[in-house]
């Protein structure tokens, strides 16, 4: 099998829900009966950075032979779509052979609550800083069912109400105004200044990474998809905050 990284089109349009690309390699259903193919290049979002993998289908020629993607995963930089055959051509050969042209159909309802989703969790981040809680952001869980950011440090208990509050004010009301939300790789020098001085430290200084801003406040290094402007994620309730063990837990959704 080619070991080559799947090209992430998806990194720089994320517009775009439909392209075309070359089959790698078609791997039969394993103990599950899921079956994958590896692609040159995909505009399949993997899980991954706290967000719910793409959906959708990829069909071979005319559409006679259909793909249907239940899950996306990346190992090794090498993105793994998960699923089965729908439909079989002519004797029931599946076509979908190495150098075969496919056609990348992402289903868009579910990327546009992903990428909602995964704006405001970046959102949320401005918002602490804006109402005066400096705590540093850590795990995000940005999938439907229960969309949080998690924080280092704690807010009083005494307080916890009021920044609730100011929270979901801060945020409606920059969602209110709007905002463009740009995407751009760099050096490790420019994404640096980009994110106002700090990146990561799981992030190679000889790496290019991709950085998401929203308006003009400091980027953040994020591979995830996003809206194009703040005003597409419509309206946000910060439905809880809890704190345990020197994190804090703010839970959230999008109107």
């Amino acid at each position: 099998m080619d070991s080559r990284p799947t090209k992430l089109d998806y990194y720089a349009d994320m517009r775009s829900l439909v392209s075309e690309s070359t089959v790698v390699s078609f791997l039969k259903g394993g103990d599950d009966g899921r079956s994958a193919l590896i692609l040159e290049s995909t505009i399949f979002h993997p899980q991954g950075g706290g967000q719910p993998a793409d959906t959708g289908f990829i069909t071979v020629g005319d559409g006679e032979a259909k793909f249907a993607v239940e899950d996306v995963r990346s190992r090794d930089g090498i993105v793994y779509h998960y699923g089965h055959v729908e439909n079989l051509v002519g004797d029931g050969v599946v076509e979908f052979e190495t150098g075969k042209a496919v056609h990348l159909h992402v289903d868009e309802s579910r990327r546009k609550l992903n990428s909602r989703l995964h704006s405001a969790g970046h959102l949320l981040d401005m918002c602490m800083k804006n109402v005066g809680l400096g705590l540093e952001p850590g795990k995000g869980y940005h999938f439907p069912d229960g969309p949080f950011v998690e924080y280092k440090g704690v807010i009083p208990p005494s307080e916890i109400s009021n920044k609730q509050k100011e929270l979901e004010t801060e945020a409606n009301a920059l969602i209110s105004k709007g905002g463009k939300v740009s995407i751009v790789v760099l050096p490790y020098d420019e994404a640096l200044e980009q994110c106002g001085g700090f990146l990561p430290d799981y992030i190679p200084k000889e790496s290019t990474p991709r950085i998401v801003k929203l308006g003009s406040n400091p980027g953040c290094p994020c591979g995830g998809t996003h809206v194009h402007n703040l005003s597409e994620i419509i309206s946000m309730k910060v439905s809880q905050i809890r704190t345990k063990k020197g994190v804090t837990k703010v839970s959230y959704t999008v109107g």
